[in-house]
């Protein structure tokens, strides 16, 4: 019996993330973080797949960004 894979995300889920604040005065893992998100200065909006992984990115800068719909 094949073993299945639990973390493939659902196709066609999304979500879009927004930088609300400057990175000034973070801790440089933060920094990447939102990098890692796809974010580049103030305002500006990434769509990225809605996994586990970003989730836990997301919740570590959750004090940078805000999920919009």
């Amino acid at each position: 019996m094949a073993k299945t894979n639990t973390a493939v995300p659902v196709v066609g889920k999304t979500v879009k993330v927004k930088l609300m604040m400057g990175l000034i005065g973070t801790r440089e893992t933060h920094r990447a973080t939102v990098r890692g998100l796809g974010l580049r200065g103030i305002n500006s909006v990434s769509e990225l797949e809605d996994t586990p992984s970003v989730r836990g990115m997301i919740n570590k800068v959750s004090y940078l960004v805000k999920v919009v719909a």
